[in-house]
């Protein structure tokens, strides 16, 4: 009988320390699962701007002002009802990214603001609104978004 308890101790002590002590790696990776603004690279994704496509370095310059903005707070919006999240004060035109997670395609509408930028994010059959902080999007100094603006 004891050496069954035993064996039991042992194992889900090491249960116990397998769990508490990860690699940095294995928590950077489950924690990249829930993020909500995750990164999006530059080689499965499409950006257009008022129906045009953007290329080369507006491409990229767009890319990497959005990966290195900050999250600001997760916004509660239904499907659907997009709209009635957006301000009055926006021309309604977003950028909108459509990029790759995974296997998964998904939406970005990008909406800039003078004080925050709001990314309404769709991918499966899920919505999800939410803002951030970015100097460089906020006031559009994307030449080819400011001259269509």
């Amino acid at each position: 009988m004891t050496l069954p308890v035993l064996i039991l101790t042992i194992i889900l002590s090491l249960l116990k320390l397998l769990v508490t002590c990860l690699p940095t790696d294995a928590v950077n990776w489950i924690m990249s699962k829930f993020k909500i603004h995750s990164e999006i690279s530059d080689a499965n994704s499409i950006i257009t701007f008022d129906g045009k496509r953007l290329e080369g370095e507006d491409k990229i310059q767009v890319i990497n002002y959005f990966n290195e903005a900050k999250f600001l707070k997760k916004n509660h919006i239904f499907p659907g009802n997009e709209q009635l999240f957006l301000h009055p004060e926006n021309s309604g035109t977003p950028i909108v990214i459509d990029t790759k997670r995974g296997k998964n395609d998904v939406r970005l509408f990008v909406y800039s603001y003078n004080d925050h930028v709001d990314v309404v994010k769709q991918y499966k059959k899920k919505v999800v609104a939410y803002s951030l902080l970015s100097e460089s999007l906020q006031e559009s100094t994307i030449p080819v978004i400011r001259d269509l603006a």
